[in-house]
């Protein structure tokens, strides 16, 4: 990784192309069944089913991968990734053309027996292949029993969390590569029970849980909608969980003391960009990081989306590294770098901690001090 990290320092500056991105987010759909209260996605499709068509095919997904290159970490993202039947041929061409290290999907857990099925196809998948690489899924907690159906939208989901986490948990057992997640988004409607989500998943034995603040995204339709906590109740909430991070990670796994440990630096710098609304430490989307929209579009990142797309694969001949380089893509990465943009995006910070020395050193300490 360590050769990407300089390339994308050195991009930045302007002294040389932006090559392969070290992380690739592609939302596979555009299907959800989820009405959150943080995110319009799900509420958009209710309205417009047929946004589903514009979903890419599988034919157009291989022949967009054979043109990216190797990237690191690949995320599964949406709508529901779990509403696409043909995920598992998703995470096979992923693996063929772009050969990550680490794949992650997050899912709303609803679609219990499915998410289960499609699971172990997957990790089939990677088996028939001779890979081992770590494959972790993280369903969403917004809060515990009632709360998560409100905040979520959907009656009963919460039950269906449960049973989503139980087959999980089996999967765990049985796939050494397998790690279940579990992740909350703080917002203004579950502020006062955050305490009663962790102790919850803790309870249930869960290796690692993770929470990001609630944003307004272009991505999920709610840059009207007041939903993000205030920095000075963002830095309570997070230096509590934090401590709690420091007091159990002694006894996890490996893998999760390398990702609570960049984790912890996150959260500080979660908290300074809240407070100074800038960029804190360079942002480098749309050079480290791409993500690439269920109908082709790419963006440099979640947080800006529709607003500063980069362009469509469709209309580039399904070739990402000509997008990837075209003069869209320079204006786009100009405007990022300029600083026009601020936000905690985790999924682009945790990049941004790998390019900054500084930074990176604070996750080595944090890491050292648990192992």
């Amino acid at each position: 990784m360590f050769p990407k990290i300089v390339q994308c320092k050195a991009c930045r500056i302007g002294l040389v192309k932006p090559g392969t991105p070290i992380t690739l987010t592609y939302s596979v759909t555009a299907a959800c069944q989820s009405k959150c209260k943080t995110c319009n996605i799900g509420s958009r499709y209710h309205n417009n089913p047929e946004l589903r068509e514009k979903d890419l095919t599988i034919d157009e997904i291989d022949r967009i991968f054979q043109s990216i290159g190797h990237v690191y970490f690949f995320n599964v993202s949406g709508g529901e990734p779990y509403l696409r039947d043909d995920l598992p041929e998703i995470i096979g061409l992923a693996f063929r053309h772009l050969q990550p290290k680490v794949i992650h999907i997050p899912t709303n857990a609803i679609t219990s027996e499915k998410i289960r099925d499609l699971t172990v196809r997957c990790l089939e998948v990677l088996k028939q292949n001779g890979s081992k690489i770590p494959f972790t899924v993280k369903p969403s907690i917004d809060g515990v029993g009632e709360i998560h159906d409100e905040i979520r939208g959907v009656k009963g989901n919460f039950k269906q969390l449960e049973r989503t986490i139980g087959y999980l948990k089996d999967i765990e057992q049985k796939y050494v590569n397998f790690h279940l997640e579990m992740g909350t988004v703080i917002s203004k409607f579950n502020i006062q029970h955050l305490s009663q989500i962790e102790d919850y998943v803790h309870s249930l034995g869960v290796q690692s849980y993770r929470n990001e603040i609630a944003e307004q995204r272009a991505e999920f339709f709610n840059l009207e909608d007041a939903i993000t906590p205030d920095a000075e109740t963002y830095e309570r909430l997070v230096s509590v969980f934090a401590e709690k991070i420091r007091v159990n990670l002694s006894k996890k796994q490996k893998m999760t003391k390398v990702t609570e440990s960049l984790r912890l630096v996150y959260y500080d710098l979660a908290v300074k960009i809240l407070k100074e609304q800038r960029q804190v430490i360079p942002c480098y989307a749309g050079i480290s990081n791409a993500h690439i929209n269920y109908d082709g579009e790419v963006w440099p990142c979640c947080v800006l989306g529709y607003d500063k797309p980069m362009g469509s694969l469709r209309d580039h001949g399904y070739n990402f590294q000509k997008l990837w380089h075209s003069d869209q893509a320079k204006q786009v990465r100009r405007y990022i770098k300029d600083g026009n943009c601020a936000c905690p995006l985790a999924n682009q910070a945790y990049s941004n901690i790998l390019c900054r020395p500084t930074y990176l050193l604070k996750a080595i300490k944090n890491l050292l001090s648990f192992l």
